[in-house]
C-alpha cells in the first residue's frame, strides 16, 4: 500500500475542537427535557402509581404513564404494531401496566430543565404484582425453541451429526455472556413537531433513512415529512440499528405537549434499554480423520431473546461455509428472558459463533498434534460449500502467512506451557473471521465549482469508522481535488439516500457511488471541453481539481473555471444512484487474528503482549481509517475475551454491572501494540474499485485467538467468557 493516498480524518478537526454537533447537542427554541423512570421488577404488573408529588414539583409540564398514554397511530392494532416492529420494536412502553424486564420505562417526566425532571422522577411511587421471571439462558436452556422463518431452520449438509463416525472427535460446550454496547455517546433523541404532520428528529441512529421510514409508518405521516438528523454519532457498535421504545415515546410525548422534547438515557439505562449481544450457550462437535481432514461438524446454539420479540442472529452461519466438510449440522434455539430485546452487535452472530468454532478447531488441532494453521489449510474451502459456487475472491491463505510471520508463530510450541519469560507463561493463538460483503444502493451528489472545490453529499451515517474520509479519499484519487477543498455532508434524510451503517456495506456501497459520481463529473468536464474545441479523451487527461492536464500530442492545461464560464455554468452539479450488478458467486471478507499472550504463573494475571489483525477486504481505499477499524476490532475482541460480562442478580432479574465502573472494558493499559495488515487485492465483482467490507471481520475471531493463546501458555482450556484470572489458578 505504498502508493496509497493517506488522508487524515475528514472530520478530525471538528471532533477534536468540539465543533462537531452530536444529536443531543442541538438546542431548539422552547426545548424541554424528559427523564424516564424504570420498573423495579423484572416481570409483573403495575397495580398502583402515585405521581402527585412529581406533578407538583417545580417546572413540571407533564408526567406520562400508562394511565394517561400518548397516542401512536401505528400501534392501533396488534398487526400494525408487529409490522412497525419489523424494523423497529414492538414494545409500546407506557401503554399498558405490564412489565417485561427490570428498568423497563414506566413513566416519562417532562420539565423545563433536565435537573427538575430528574428530581421529580425520583418522587414517583409504584406498586407491583410481581411474577416469576427468567434472566438466565443456562437455567432456562431446556425451554429453548426453534425460531420462526426459513433462515433459522436446522441445517444439514450430508449426514446429520456425521461427526459421530469419525476417528477423532472433539465435543465441547462454550458459553458467551451478555455483552452490551458501551459507546461514549449516550442514546438520545430530540423530537420536534414543526407542524401537525411534520417531524424533525435528532437521534442517535446508524441509519437515518431507516429511522425516517419507521417513524413515518408508526405516526402515519408521509416519509418526506420526517427529517432525521444524525451527522455525528459517538460510537454505536450496533445499538443504533433499531428504533427503540424510548425514541417512540419521546416523539409521541413531544406531539402531546406541543413543544420540542429531548430525552437522553442515563448510563445505567444504556445497559437495560438499547440492546445487547445475546447470552449464548453453544455445543460444537468435530469429527476428523487422524490426518486432520474434517468428517463432520455439529454446532448447536441457544440464545436469549425478549418476551415480546423473537430476535435471532447468524451465530451458526460461519460454521456452515467456513471449512470444507461433507457433513455439517447446525441447530439454533431461542429462550425468551425478562431482559430487553437483544440487537446485533459488531460482528453480529459470527463473533459469538467464531468463539466456539475457532476454539474447537484449536482443541482438535491439539488432539491431532497438527499446527492450528495447517489444520485450517487442510480443510480450506476453495468454493462455498453451502451454495456450491465459487468465491468472488478469497485471499485467506495470504492472511495466514502474513499474520504468522508478524506474530512470530514459529516461536509457538505445540505442547502448551513450554514458553516462559521469568514468572510469565507465554502462548500464541489465532482465530479466523469471515463476514458477507454485500452492496446496497447509494446515491451521491457532487458539486464541483470553478476553484476546484468539491461538495459531496449522502444521507449515510458515520459512527466512527471514517466514512467521510473514505469518500474524500476516492475524490482525491479520481478528481485530483485537494482534501482541504472537499466538503462532505452526511447523516441527514434531506441528502441523497444512502444505506444504514452496519453489516460492513458502506465502503463497498457509498464508495462505489462516490467513484461513479466522480466518473460522471470527469465525463461532464470532457464533454464541455470537446464542445469548446478541445481534443481529448478520458485516457489522456489527468484531473487536478481546478484544471485538466492533457498529455500526448495535445499536451496543455485547461482551467475548469474557463470551461464553466464559457458554458455559462456556475458549477457542475450531478447526483448519481449507484447499484451493483447481480453477483455470481459468494462474496465474503476474511480475517485472521493472531495473539501473543503472557499469563503470570502464580496469579493468573493475563497480559496481551502483541496482536496482529490481517484482513482480506479487497482493495483498501483509506489505509489510515481501515487500520483504525482493525485496531478497534482487536480492542473489542480483547474486551469480549477478557473483560465484558453483564452480570445479573437473578433473584431480582436486575443487571448489577450496569455502569462503566462495574462493566469492565479494556483500557489503554490492557491493549498492546496492534499490527493491522491487509492483503489489498481487488475483488473482481464488488465494484469498480474492488472493495469489500472490513467492519465486522475486525472483531470476528479475536476472542478465540485470545482463548487459544491462553491455552497455549497455560495448558488450561477456558470455554466460558470472559477469561479471568480465577479461572486459571
Amino acid at each position: 500500500m505504498k502508493n496509497k493516498k493517506i488522508l487524515s480524518r475528514q472530520d478530525g478537526r471538528a471532533k477534536v475542537t468540539g465543533a462537531a454537533m452530536y444529536t443531543a447537542d442541538y438546542h431548539i427554541e422552547n426545548l424541554v427535557y424528559g427523564v424516564l423512570v424504570g420498573a423495579e421488577i423484572a416481570k409483573g404488573t403495575i397495580t398502583a402509581m402515585d405521581t402527585r408529588a412529581a406533578e407538583r414539583s417545580p417546572g413540571i409540564l407533564q408526567v406520562i404513564t400508562h394511565l394517561n398514554p400518548v397516542d401512536v397511530p401505528g400501534y392501533a392494532s396488534e398487526k400494525e404494531a408487529m409490522e412497525g416492529a419489523a424494523s423497529g420494536n414492538p414494545l409500546h412502553i407506557l401503554a399498558t401496566p405490564e412489565i417485561h424486564f427490570y428498568d423497563q420505562p414506566i413513566a416519562l417526566v417532562i420539565a423545563d430543565t433536565y435537573e427538575r425532571a430528574l428530581d421529580a422522577a425520583k418522587k414517583i411511587k409504584t406498586q407491583y404484582d410481581r411474577e416469576a421471571h427468567k434472566t438466565s439462558v443456562k437455567a432456562a436452556e431446556a425451554e429453548g425453541r426453534l425460531p420462526a422463518g426459513e433462515r433459522m431452520k436446522d441445517y444439514v449438509r450430508g449426514v446429520a451429526d456425521g461427526y459421530k463416525n469419525a476417528e477423532v472427535i472433539v465435543d465441547e460446550e462454550y458459553y458467551h455472556p451478555i455483552d452490551v454496547h458501551s459507546p461514549m455517546e449516550l442514546a438520545n433523541t430530540i423530537a420536534h413537531w414543526t407542524a401537525t404532520d411534520k417531524l424533525h428528529i435528532y437521534t442517535k441512529t446508524q441509519g437515518v433513512e431507516d429511522t425516517q421510514r419507521v417513524f413515518s409508518t408508526l405516526f402515519k405521516i408521509p416519509a418526506e415529512n420526517v427529517t432525521v438528523d444524525a451527522e455525528y454519532v459517538g460510537g454505536a457498535f450496533g445499538m443504533g440499528l433499531r428504533r427503540w421504545p424510548y425514541e417512540l415515546i419521546t416523539i409521541a410525548a413531544a406531539r402531546k405537549i406541543g413543544r420540542p422534547l429531548k430525552v437522553v438515557l442515563s448510563r445505567e439505562q444504556m445497559f437495560t434499554n438499547v440492546g445487547h449481544r445475546p447470552e449464548t450457550k453453544q455445543r460444537i462437535a468435530f469429527g476428523a480423520t487422524k490426518e486432520g481432514k474434517l468428517v463432520g461438524i455439529t454446532h448447536q446454539a441457544t440464545a436469549n431473546t425478549s418476551p415480546y420479540y423473537d430476535f435471532t442472529e447468524a451465530t451458526l452461519m460461519m460454521t456452515q461455509y467456513m471449512y470444507a466438510c461433507p457433513n455439517v449440522t447446525t441447530r439454533y434455539r431461542i429462550v425468551p428472558l425478562n431482559i430487553s430485546n437483544p440487537i446485533w452487535m459488531r460482528g453480529p452472530g459470527e463473533a459469538t459463533g467464531s468463539f466456539a468454532l475457532e476454539s474447537g478447531l484449536d482443541e482438535l488441532a491439539y488432539k491431532l498434534k497438527i499446527d492450528p494453521i495447517q489444520l485450517r489449510l487442510i480443510n480450506y474451502a476453495d468454493q462455498d460449500p453451502v451454495k456450491n459456487v465459487p468465491w468472488t475472491s478469497k485471499f485467506l491463505k495470504e492472511c495466514y502467512e502474513m499474520g504468522a510471520e508478524k506474530i512470530g508463530w514459529k516461536n509457538r510450541k505445540m505442547e502448551p506451557r513450554q514458553n516462559r519469560e521469568g514468572d510469565w507463561l507465554v502462548g500464541y493463538g489465532m482465530g479466523t473471521g469471515t463476514f458477507g460483503s454485500s452492496r446496497a444502493p447509494a446515491s451521491i451528489q457532487a458539486i464541483l465549482n470553478p476553484a476546484g472545490e468539491l461538495y459531496l453529499a449522502c444521507s449515510v451515517n458515520d459512527m466512527g469508522p471514517g466514512t467521510a474520509t473514505m469518500m474524500a479519499t476516492i475524490a482525491v484519487e479520481q478528481l485530483g481535488v485537494q482534501q482541504e477543498n472537499i466538503t462532505v455532508k452526511i447523516g441527514n434524510t434531506n441528502l441523497p439516500a444512502g444505506p444504514t451503517q452496519g453489516g460492513s456495506v458502506v465502503a463497498t456501497s457509498v464508495g462505489a457511488a462516490v467513484y461513479d459520481v466522480c466518473l460522471a463529473v470527469k465525463e461532464k468536464l470532457i464533454d464541455l471541453a470537446k464542445a469548446q474545441g478541445h481534443v481529448l479523451t478520458l485516457e489522456n487527461v489527468t484531473f487536478q481539481g481546478n484544471m485538466l492536464q492533457l498529455t500526448g500530442e495535445n499536451a496543455k492545461t485547461i482551467n475548469v473555471a474557463d470551461l464553466l464560464s464559457n458554458a455559462n455554468l456556475r458549477h457542475i452539479d450531478l447526483t448519481i444512484n449507484s447499484k451493483g450488478p447481480e453477483v455470481k458467486g459468494s462474496k465474503y471478507s476474511y480475517s485472521v487474528h493472531f495473539i501473543k499472550v503472557k499469563v503470570h504463573a502464580l496469579t493468573g494475571q493475563i497480559k496481551i503482549d502483541h496482536a496482529v489483525a490481517c484482513a482480506d477486504g479487497g482493495t483498501i481505499i483509506s489505509p489510515k481509517t481501515a487500520a483504525s477499524q482493525m485496531i478497534g476490532g482487536a480492542v473489542g475482541g480483547i474486551g469480549m475475551a477478557l473483560f465484558e460480562d453483564l452480570v445479573f442478580d437473578h433473584r431480582f432479574g436486575k443487571a448489577i454491572t450496569n455502569t462503566l465502573a462495574d462493566y469492565h472494558v479494556p483500557v489503554n493499559a490492557d491493549i498492546p501494540h496492534v499490527d493491522a495488515l491487509f492483503v489489498d487485492k481487488k475483488d473482481p465483482v464488488s465494484n469498480a474499485m474492488g472493495t469489500k467490507g472490513i467492519g465486522e471481520i475486525a472483531l470476528i475471531g479475536v476472542a478465540p485467538a485470545v482463548a487459544n493463546a491462553i491455552f497455549n501458555a497455560t495448558g488450561k482450556r477456558v470455554r466460558s467468557l470472559p477469561i479471568t484470572p480465577e479461572k486459571l489458578i
